[in-house]
């Protein structure tokens, strides 16, 4: 798979790039770690860059979303359990546990379940589900699916660009430090605010 994937990359470029995410926020097993960090990889060489695989990535993710919150507000749990159980689970990989789990998870935080799943293996995906049943705000869910993908598609792009040649080797063992890759981009988004302010602020003194 991650050959074909990294070929659609290479000849579509940020339009691959959005229906792969897309694509992956519908069908679990699609990797977004390869597509991600292959995109940022590319941003060395090809004509692609962090900020059009960003936006190209978030637009991709917001789609993805979107489909998986009308279709669990339009469709009833039993037969959400019975399309998991039957052959579309298989095809797609998915156990009636992992919409469990996610259903837990947005029962559990509530709205702020939108934002911090996106960080979350398999729940990623299929958080949008259970906002979908419980009828959750459409606007807020588009506002944190948006903020939650745009963070998270940008710490996987900018480990891309900054592994190099070794991108592949990050994209296989990153999907078991996704807390981590998170903390790590919280600390460096708090001190780029605090730089800003920094400067924002001896520039208005000046």
């Amino acid at each position: 798979m991650n050959t074909i994937i990294i070929d659609f990359i290479n000849n579509y470029g940020y339009i691959a790039i959005a229906l792969l995410i897309a694509v992956e926020n519908i069908f679990p097993p699609i990797p977004s770690e390869v597509i991600l960090t292959f995109g940022g990889f590319l941003s060395l060489s090809a004509n692609l860059n962090i900020g059009g695989l960003i936006v190209a990535s978030t637009i991709g993710a917001l789609i993805g979303a979107i489909v998986l919150y009308l279709f669990g507000k339009l469709i009833s749990f039993e037969h959400i359990e019975k399309l998991v159980n039957g052959k579309w689970g298989k095809i797609l990989h998915l156990k009636i546990e992992h919409i469990e789990k996610a259903q837990r998870f947005f029962t559990k935080h509530g709205g702020s379940a939108v934002f911090w799943g996106r960080f979350l293996p398999v729940i990623r995906s299929l958080i949008s589900i259970p906002a979908g049943m419980a009828e959750y705000s459409f606007k807020k869910f588009l506002l944190l699916t948006g903020l939650g993908s745009a963070i998270w598609n940008t710490a996987l792009i900018l480990v891309g660009h900054f592994a190099g040649s070794s991108w592949e080797k990050l994209s296989n063992t990153i999907e078991q430090y996704s807390i981590v890759v998170l903390f790590i981009v919280i600390i460096v988004g708090i001190i780029g605010y605090f730089i800003y302010r920094h400067f924002h602020n001896k520039k208005s003194a000046n």
